[in-house]
């Protein structure tokens, strides 16, 4: 994407945070500069002044940009609109009723997920986290499949760099034993949470695909092992794809 060179400031900050969520990793200020043409001191004039409001900020390596907090904020707000809202929590409601537990849609934020929407089970055993929280990476159905979403390059440079908190017995703090799990739900396509962040509750997650095939959200449902066993929470994949697929379309129109 070409930029307007001679457009306003505001313009040009916006079509460089467009670049952002155009290219699929880390960019640095040679990637900005080959999509829009923009002079090297512009893009790096802009980008620290967008640093320092919070719109943008180093990734872990400190070798490119990300998006910073009040951007994901934006975007959170941009999908939060009252109308898409509605339909969207109605479709996860009727998912939840469908499965008869707990189901959520997440999106990824920094280095952890972060809950967009959630419907509740009408147990009285169920755990509270409402929408705004965030869960790691390396032991959540969610977190684990945005890192099989990254290309293989990026999730090895990032795996190390995470802290694999020891959350429950069976959560995975070995980064080589955390890849070869991620290499595996790449191709599977299901994240999958088998009593690794809470003892005794287990998740699986499916994505939530643009048009582009990149992944924009997850949608995910979990339950103690008292009522859903992790083989009956894996009985439950078509479902969340059908209504994965119906999310995506409400986003669309």
């Amino acid at each position: 994407m070409k930029v307007d060179t001679t457009g306003s400031r505001s313009i040009r900050v916006l079509e460089l945070l467009e670049v952002l969520t155009e290219i699929d990793r880390p960019v640095s200020a040679v990637d900005i500069e080959a999509a829009s043409g923009l002079p090297k001191a512009t893009i790096d004039r802009l980008c620290n002044l967008l640093q320092e409001e919070g719109y943008l900020r180093k990734n872990v390596s400190g070798r490119g940009y990300v998006p910073g907090e009040r951007f994901l904020r934006l975007a959170l707000k941009s999908l939060s609109n009252q109308e898409s809202r509605s339909e969207r929590h109605a479709i996860l409601e009727t998912l939840a009723h469908t499965i008869g537990e707990t189901c959520n849609i997440a999106i990824p934020s920094a280095t952890s997920m972060q809950y967009l929407d959630r419907v509740e089970s009408k147990w009285p055993l169920r755990i509270q986290l409402p929408p705004g929280s965030n869960v790691p990476l390396h032991c959540t159905a969610s977190g684990k499949l945005f890192l099989a979403s990254m290309t293989k390059a990026r999730r090895e440079r990032l795996i190390p760099k995470l802290n694999l908190e020891q959350k429950s017995e069976n959560s995975i703090t070995n980064p080589d034993m955390l890849m070869a799990e991620i290499d595996a739900i790449e191709v599977s396509g299901i994240g999958t949470d088998n009593e690794e962040f809470i003892t005794g509750m287990v998740a699986i997650a499916v994505p939530i695909k643009g048009h582009d095939g990149r992944l924009l959200a997850t949608l995910a449902t979990h339950g103690p092992i008292a009522r859903m066993t992790f083989e009956q929470a894996l009985g439950h994949v078509d479902i969340l794809r059908q209504a994965s697929q119906e999310l995506v379309a409400s986003i669309a129109e």
